[in-house]
């Protein structure tokens, strides 16, 4: 399994081309780690931290919710959200991610 460091110097190979019709950015912080992710339909860039502006999905969790959630495809249950170990402001954008990458090898 990657390190959450390791997972993000990934996603730019992982990436699925072509999925997303439109711009959008991600703002994780999983753990003590901080990351913005700018997706485009055809690339993706990773940036350490926090970018200037909004981003369009913030998800805050931890290390191993983050790790299931990219490398395994396992979204979060009700208890998850409901005891805080991750918060979001799109839920829809949320479930998007593991449509986004394929980490299947």
């Amino acid at each position: 399994m990657p390190t959450i460091p390791e997972l993000f110097q990934m996603m730019p190979d992982r990436y699925r081309t072509g999925v997303l019709t439109g711009n959008r950015s991600y703002y994780f912080s999983v753990g003590p780690h901080k990351y913005t992710v700018e997706m485009t339909p055809d690339a993706l860039m990773v940036h350490s931290g926090k970018r200037d502006g909004e981003a369009d999905v913030v998800l805050k969790t931890t290390e191993k919710l983050f790790l299931r959630m990219v490398i395994d495809g396992k979204m979060p249950g009700p208890l998850d959200i409901a005891r805080g170990r991750i918060k979001t402001n799109d839920v829809s954008g949320l479930r998007a991610l593991k449509s986004l990458f394929d980490f299947s090898h």
